[in-house]
């Protein structure tokens, strides 16, 4: 129980640091970071990381409560696939875009646009698939060690089991 917590815990701050690195790229984008002179790459690259960190704060503050009531709902049902985690996340980053526009003042310029709404939607997927990688895929614990341990513990210890009764062909 435990250690699937860590697990949970774990990869939501696999998910969020990979959210907050993919919204810094929309902001430094790879092209341009590739492009910079040895000189300025180190000092660039470094704004890179401390604006990935203060994104992934954000991201974490506000998916929190969402993103871990989808973990322990995969956990509970076992949902291993990348694709649950992967809607969760775009759903999630569907919510604080909404959010983000809702709050907005009426005369002021908008978030609604094509290039916010596309990073926010990868945004939510690349940390979706983060939190896949880092634990989602282990949701529910080991199945095989413990269905294994089930089935030793249901056989009558001098019984032959299932497989040694089955008639040969």
């Amino acid at each position: 129980m435990l250690g699937q917590i860590l697990r949970v815990v774990f990869g939501f701050v696999l998910a969020c640091l990979g959210a907050g690195l993919t919204l810094v790229l929309f902001v430094y984008t790879p092209l341009e970071l590739a492009g910079l002179a040895a000189n300025v790459a180190a000092a660039r690259l470094g704004e890179v990381g401390t604006l990935a960190l203060a994104a992934a704060t954000h991201v974490g503050v506000f998916s929190a409560p969402f993103a871990l009531a989808g973990a322990a709902f995969a956990e509970g049902r076992r949902l291993r696939g990348p694709a649950y985690y992967a809607l969760l996340g775009v759903a999630i980053a569907a919510a604080g875009f909404f959010l983000q526009y809702r709050s907005e003042a009426a005369g002021d310029l908008s978030i609604l646009n094509t290039y916010a709404l596309s990073a926010f939607a990868l945004t939510g997927l690349i940390g979706g698939l983060v939190y896949w990688l880092g634990a989602g895929r282990h949701a529910g614990g080991r199945l095989r060690q413990q269905a294994a341990a089930v089935r030793a513990d249901t056989e009558a210890p001098g019984a032959p089991s299932a497989a040694a009764e089955a008639p040969k062909a």
